[in-house]
């Protein structure tokens, strides 16, 4: 034997034992190091066996003979350390099938004494509870060995006296018994049910019908509140319709009618502007030339004065006499000054039409707003027309220049002086 490591596969177990160990070295699918000559080798399986345990012609607690056969499941155990030494103590160097003859055997023996404690209905009935006695009492005993029972099942029970067979008999004709009871009652009990069912088919028709008609009552009933709620909200609907249309229509209008306003007021604004353009025209050609006309005039006469003044002055003088002087110096201004007085009026009689007319044309802007003031306050206007004259803001302007053009006429009632004449032929 070549010294080195010796391995296992998992369904086996290596028991190395000799120099360096006190008890034998188990190691279960692995790998040990082995000293040749000096140290052994041996392998165990740990493979599960499947036992038949037959147990022919055993009595039972009341005599009755009756034979079991089980089927178990076996195996050494090799993870626990404890098992798997008593297991090599046991069987090492033994084959598998002598160790599965051991535990059959064993097993053999445990399911006769269970079978024995048990009468043939308890086993029969209830084989759950055989299996359970006979795998608790052959674990116990089994795992001295080393060996652990993985399972038991209770395969087959047989009975050559004809026991079952009788049970089976008895059964049978219960069962049967039973079954003509059972249809017999189940007739009856049928014929019951369909005339309870057919009355409570009749009486549910019956209610369903008058729930029906019911219903019926009450759809219709809502149904013609409903159709009146519907009329009056259409009847509703259709008057708020209407009554919005007019409102839109009169707002239409009225929109219209303050479109017309600001048009005739911007058209007032307009005339108000030319009046005033034509009151600057006025001032540039009739009153701007009056006033340098009279300012000539005044000047002139100024002059005269001084000149009059002077040779009075220069004529006292001459004649040395100072009381006659000063008293020809006294009549020359008083005359001077009767002349300028003469010219100013003379000037004033020749452009007085002009002076009145540009004195008119000042005030006339501050006229038309004092006759459009009432206007700008009114909210709300109300007109009549018979279908031929104006409306609206035209009428409102027309108004006002009517009031306009009546104030020539009143000047020249008061004055005499044709405005109208004066400011054409400038």
């Amino acid at each position: 034997m070549v010294w080195g490591f010796v391995t296992c596969g998992p369904n086996e177990a290596l028991v190395v034992s000799g120099c360096c160990h006190m008890k034998p070295l188990l190691v279960p699918g692995g790998r040990a190091f082995v000293w040749p000559s000096v140290q052994r080798v041996q392998r165990i399986s740990l493979n599960t066996m499947t036992l038949q345990v037959e147990s022919p012609t055993v009595y039972t607690s009341q005599g009755v003979p009756i034979s079991v056969t089980g089927i178990a499941q076996v195996k050494i155990q090799g993870q626990n350390e404890d098992m798997l030494l008593t297991a090599c103590e046991q069987f090492l160097g033994k084959s598998e099938t002598e160790i599965q003859h051991i535990a059959l055997v064993t097993l053999e023996g445990h399911q006769r004494a269970i079978m024995g404690s048990m009468t043939v209905e308890e086993i029969y009935k209830d084989r759950k509870k055989f299996s359970k006695q006979v795998f608790e009492v052959a674990s116990s005993d089994l795992v001295n060995m080393g060996i652990t029972v993985v399972s038991y099942t209770l395969k087959d029970i047989r009975d050559e006296e004809g026991y079952l067979k009788s049970l089976g008999m008895a059964r049978t004709a219960e069962v049967k018994r039973d079954a003509r009871i059972g249809e017999a009652e189940a007739r009856c009990d049928a014929t019951i049910k369909e005339a309870i069912a057919e009355e409570q088919r009749m009486a549910s028709r019956f209610l369903n019908d008058t729930e029906i008609a019911k219903a019926q009552r009450d759809f219709e009933l809502k149904k013609a509140v409903y159709d009146v709620e519907v009329q009056t909200k259409k009847a509703e609907a259709e008057m708020a319709y209407e009554l919005q249309a007019a409102k839109t229509k009169q707002r239409i209008k009225e929109e219209q009618m303050q479109i017309k306003v600001i048009e005739r007021t911007q058209e007032i604004a307009v005339q108000v502007q030319e009046m005033a353009r034509r009151e600057r025209e006025l001032e540039a050609t009739i009153r701007r030339p009056a006033e340098a006309e009279k300012f000539k005039l005044e000047k002139l006469a100024e002059a005269n004065r001084n000149r009059v003044i002077l040779e009075a002055e220069a004529e006292a003088e001459a004649i040395q006499v100072r009381g006659e002087a000063e008293a020809f110096a006294i009549a020359a201004k008083s005359k001077a000054e009767a002349e300028q007085m003469a010219k100013k009026a003379e000037a004033w009689r020749e452009y007085r039409e002009a002076a009145m007319v540009d004195m008119l044309l000042e005030t006339l802007p501050k006229v038309v707003a004092e006759v459009a003031a009432p206007l700008s306050q009114t909210k709300k206007i109300t007109m009549v027309s018979s279908g031929s004259a104006d409306v609206g803001a035209a009428k409102l302007t027309g108004e006002v220049l009517q009031i306009v053009n009546k104030i020539p006429d009143l000047v020249k009632s008061i004055t005499g002086v044709d405005i109208s004449r004066s400011v054409h032929a400038g």
